[in-house]
């Protein structure tokens, strides 16, 4: 009876131990994750063999709070079970996902039963798979705007019925009531600011207080490049007739490099050009006149 009492006290001593590491490593683990994250750095490296100079962020971070650290050196990486390390990819995933819907239950908590405006945009990541990201926009209880990203959505295509089925997807699981929507702002395609089957109109159904705002950044972005574009042909312009008026001269290649400019009768200015020209070249204009004048060319043409 006594060596049995023994054995279960040697038994919950080892259990108690074994909790306690695998809490200290998932805390290891998670703390990481959530520096990298606050940081905005990749978790994931090029190469994760235990043989590779560079893990990756995630596991040289891990390195690095073991070696300040012997209690967490004692239970992470190498010293820790191979079927409890917490630090699989899939794991990295995991609390990734948790601490999202962390962030959203906050933002979710902050609007409260408030009314709120969507912004949506759609574009495609590197591997060519459509994605749309949504921001909320809202008033907070200090009277203050603010603009909080809230997800980001892997989408089968960009039709505006689709987008409108994934957005009242993650309104509803959030327990986003659509009729506090009272905004929503897109770009100027088609598929989202469609008068009959744009997105804007497909939500105008549902609620008739979604008034739709074109993109002040999109606008603003149409606007810089056609006025870049104008300013450009502006410029040619400006150019060209600086070239007919002679205030400016051009050359199409190194021997025109080297010219005497000529005068004309109605810039004074281009005197001073034809002086500093001349003596910009006073040897080579020298050397000229003097060949003409052995051959006769140059008075027999006065």
């Amino acid at each position: 009876m006594a060596q049995s009492k023994h054995i279960d006290k040697v038994l919950d001593s080892h259990s108690d131990e074994t909790i306690a590491n695998n809490r200290l490593r998932l805390k290891t683990s998670i703390n990481a994750i959530q520096w990298l994250a606050f940081q905005a750095c990749a978790l994931r490296g090029g190469d994760e063999s235990p043989g590779s100079l560079n893990r990756g962020n995630f596991i040289e971070l891990i390195k690095l709070l073991a070696s300040c650290n012997q209690n967490v050196n004692n239970v992470v990486l190498e010293n820790s079970p191979g079927n409890a390390q917490y630090i699989s990819p899939g794991v990295q995933k995991d609390k990734l996902h948790i601490f999202a819907r962390k962030v959203c239950a906050t933002i979710r908590e902050e609007i409260g039963d408030s009314k709120f405006c969507i912004i949506i945009d759609e574009a495609r990541d590197e591997s060519k798979q459509e994605q749309m990201f949504m921001v909320l926009r809202f008033i907070d209880k200090h009277g203050c705007v603010q603009e909080r990203f809230f997800d980001l959505i892997h989408i089968s295509d960009t039709c505006s019925l689709t987008l409108k089925i994934e957005i009242s997807s993650v309104l509803s699981r959030h327990n986003h009531d659509v009729q506090n929507l009272r905004g929503q702002g897109y770009d100027g395609a088609s598929n989202m600011r469609g008068e009959w089957n744009g997105l804007q109109a497909l939500f105008l159904k549902d609620c008739p207080f979604v008034y739709y705002i074109h993109c002040l950044a999109h606008r603003l972005q149409l606007a810089l490049v056609s006025t870049a574009k104008e300013l450009k042909v502006s410029q040619v312009n400006n150019i060209a007739n600086l070239i007919a008026n002679d205030h400016i001269v051009t050359g199409s290649g190194l021997n025109k490099i080297g010219t005497l400019q000529r005068v004309s009768n109605t810039r004074w200015g281009s005197h001073l050009n034809s002086v500093r020209s001349l003596l910009c070249m006073f040897d080579a204009t020298c050397e000229v006149l003097e060949k003409k004048h052995r051959r006769g060319s140059f008075f027999h043409s006065w």
